[in-house]
């Protein structure tokens, strides 16, 4: 049984600076349950409002022999159905009596044919990002972030970088040398986030039945608020975003 509270828009995140669907902020999490009864699942779909246009492309303007002419913009991908892939959603507070534990495998994010891969990742406080370049170009990873100390850092074909990150935040990664190139490094301060897959989709499982106030964050489009309910069986809901 679900109640559909209404959308409350916010601004644009003042988190600047910075999985890749739902199992990429799932894997860096092991929930343990104690207390009440755990319920289900909150899972449903992020969609787009308003008219959908044609995916943007940029210019490639250095290293085309391994980069192309033009890549995809990536920063709104929008599904058949409007779902909105890349977004991230998470619990606003943490249910009473559950308790995350971190894991201890680096999660990945990779520069292949001059494009982040994926786009946007969680990981815990704490965690570590294994930066790595596949391509026969030099890149560099950029970061503006506030909680966490900045980094540019040139990174060689073949070279790994591990960087831990330690307050959370949402973190936007750059490469300077090829200026289409972006990520997201979403730090969780708690098991339940999520990001979106291609249709949109989400779930945050493990969770007791009561009422829940989830926070939806997308790179163009901001954030919003959307309260549910949890009863005894998983809940389906739709987020709904759009410009402002």
């Amino acid at each position: 049984m679900s109640a559909r509270g209404p959308v409350r828009r916010q601004g644009y995140s003042t988190l600047h600076a910075v999985a890749v669907t739902v199992i990429v902020g799932a894997a860096a999490w092991a929930v343990l349950a104690t207390g009440p009864t755990w319920a289900g699942t909150i899972k449903g779909h992020v969609r787009f409002t308003g008219l959908a246009t044609e995916q943007k492309t940029l210019p490639v303007t250095t290293d085309q022999y391994v980069c192309g002419k033009e890549k995809d913009a990536e920063d709104l991908i929008l599904s058949h159905e409007k779902g909105i892939r890349n977004a991230v959603v998470w619990l606003k507070s943490v249910p009473a009596g559950a308790k995350g534990q971190a894991s201890s495998a680096p999660v990945p994010l990779e520069e292949k044919q001059c494009a982040f891969t994926p786009r946007v990742i969680v990981v815990p406080v704490g965690g570590t990002v294994d930066f790595l370049n596949n391509d026969r170009v030099l890149h560099n990873i950029h970061s503006q972030s506030r909680g966490n100390p900045t980094f540019n850092r040139t990174q060689p074909k073949g070279r790994a970088i591990p960087i831990t990150f330690t307050k959370p935040e949402i973190i936007r990664i750059d490469c300077d040398l090829h200026p289409w190139m972006r990520a997201w490094v979403v730090v969780a301060e708690h098991p339940f986030y999520a990001v979106t897959g291609a249709s949109g989709e989400f779930a945050l499982g493990n969770l007791p039945a009561g009422p829940y106030t989830l926070n939806v964050w997308h790179e163009t489009l901001g954030t919003v608020t959307k309260d549910v309910t949890l009863g005894e069986a998983d809940t389906g809901i739709v987020i709904e975003m759009g410009r402002r």
